[in-house]
């Protein structure tokens, strides 16, 4: 019940934000799970659909990978292409590993088979990675290993009716704004087994000419990936309602 949990959390912040202003944001998006709460919040798909659809995602997502057999790592203080290196290598001598989350500079997730993602670790630190080290988490996400997932979450997306995106939606996979009813579904199901690029995501937002982020969720993590990308962008959280107020005073003025 994770990711319905999650998506009702984001999707309420996000009613008390608006319930302040009647102005709308430039464009949205959300990292992984979040892309459903920023598709919501867009006006594409109905929270109820929204809720039905996660909490599908996340059971097959479970079911398609027993347990113990994935894992994923945080990798920091190497570059993307160093990390994509040390994944083919690792991927030749333990099995499937790969690029998970490009969430920064020399931030970098990756995630596969158990046996190789231990193995890219220690490459990993060999190769001089500040912090190399498992994560707590009960799937591996973002690669391979969800394919067949993937396949489930492409027939229950046919079940879902997503609207035209009232505000501009700027999708994981690719890191463009995504209008087409069609491209976003198919976008939805190849971000099960692709990488998320949080850094093209939040470029292309800087690019509009947007000039301050609201992070609505439970946590401070995006916002702290964002002062990392694009450091000139004013951030805001809005996991305490002293935050969510402070926010909205700011940008008020």
């Amino acid at each position: 019940i994770t990711q319905p949990v999650l998506l009702s959390a984001s999707v309420a912040i996000w009613r008390v934000w608006m319930s302040l202003s009647d102005e709308k944001p430039s464009a949205v998006s959300g990292h992984s799970l979040g892309e459903y709460s920023a598709l919501v919040c867009s006006g594409a798909i109905s929270f109820q659909e929204a809720v039905r659809l996660v909490h599908f995602r996340g059971s097959a997502m479970q079911n398609a990978v027993p347990s113990g057999e994935g894992k994923m790592a945080a990798i920091l203080g190497l570059s993307e292409e160093t990390v994509e290196e040390i994944c083919t290598v690792a991927q030749k001598r333990a099995g499937l590993v790969s690029p998970a989350n490009i969430n920064a500079a020399k931030q970098i997730v990756i995630s596969g088979e158990f046996p190789a993602v231990t193995l890219a670790i220690e490459l990993c630190k060999e190769a001089g990675a500040k912090r190399a080290l498992a994560l707590d988490v009960s799937v591996p996400s973002h690669c391979d290993l969800m394919r067949s997932a993937a396949t489930e979450l492409e027939h229950m997306l046919d079940s879902i009716e997503i609207g035209t995106p009232e505000i501009k939606v700027i999708q994981n996979v690719d890191g463009e704004i995504q209008t087409d009813k069609s491209k976003i579904k198919h976008n939805l199901v190849k971000q099960l087994y692709m990488p998320v690029r949080w850094i093209d995501c939040i470029n292309k937002i800087y690019r509009l000419g947007c000039k301050s982020v609201v992070e609505c969720g439970p946590g401070r993590v995006l916002t702290g990936l964002v002062k990392r990308i694009q450091p000139e962008m004013q951030c805001f959280s809005t996991d305490t309602v002293e935050r969510i107020t402070e926010a909205h005073d700011s940008l008020s003025q």
